[in-house]
């Protein structure tokens, strides 16, 4: 493997990655701290939203920590991180527009009349309901089984619905360790959903 091809700081990078792939919490963390606000921000310019940005920086860096096994050193790892983050933007923004379509879509040639168009019946039928209860049972059942401080920010942030910013306000503690420890509590959630998918 051609290092020299790397600017210092790739080569940091790549001492990091090796630790990280070695389940080095703190190399993880490095990596997170370095990238995290210029990720931030290219993100933010795709989604215009920025709860949603912050939402999904976490999962890139995810994403990335959970296939970092897969990189390989053909690209400076922050190239590998920014396609990781702009691919997961992509995906979230063809998801939104496939929930937003417009019941007033004109076809061509049209000038006044609304086109008809078919809406499909959003109201679930009772199957769909009780797979969605049983979905959220097992969530709620997999929070249960985090520690008290994790189970408070997942319970802040997606069932409260609260910002980082209320969150770390709320329990009087640094924005970025809000950030940090939420990053972990879901990756915890993840796991812990895995399991009990994997079981079934």
């Amino acid at each position: 493997m051609d290092v020299s091809k790397f600017s210092a700081r790739a080569q940091e990078d790549l001492d990091l990655v090796e630790l990280a792939k070695k389940g080095d919490q703190s190399a993880f963390h490095k990596l997170m701290e370095r990238y995290r606000e210029s990720i931030f921000f290219m993100v933010l310019k795709m989604v215009h939203n920025r709860d949603d940005a912050e939402d999904l920086t976490m999962e890139a860096f995810g994403k990335a920590f959970n296939g970092i096994a897969n990189y390989s050193a053909d690209y400076a790892f922050s190239t590998w991180l920014f396609k990781i983050a702009t691919n997961n933007c992509i995906d979230f923004i063809r998801k939104k527009r496939l929930q937003t379509t417009s019941l007033d879509q004109r076809l061509p040639g049209e000038d006044t009349e609304l086109a008809p168009v078919s809406v499909k019946d959003r109201n679930p039928n009772p199957e769909e309901t009780l797979v969605k209860e049983q979905r959220a049972a097992k969530i709620r059942a997999a929070i249960e089984q985090l520690s008290p401080k994790y189970r408070a920010l997942i319970e802040l942030r997606y069932l409260d619905e609260l910002s980082y910013e209320e969150i770390a306000e709320k329990l009087d503690i640094p924005l970025g360790t809000v950030k940090a420890q939420l990053f972990r509590a879901k990756d915890m959630l993840y796991n812990i959903l895995k399991v009990s998918k994997d079981k079934y």
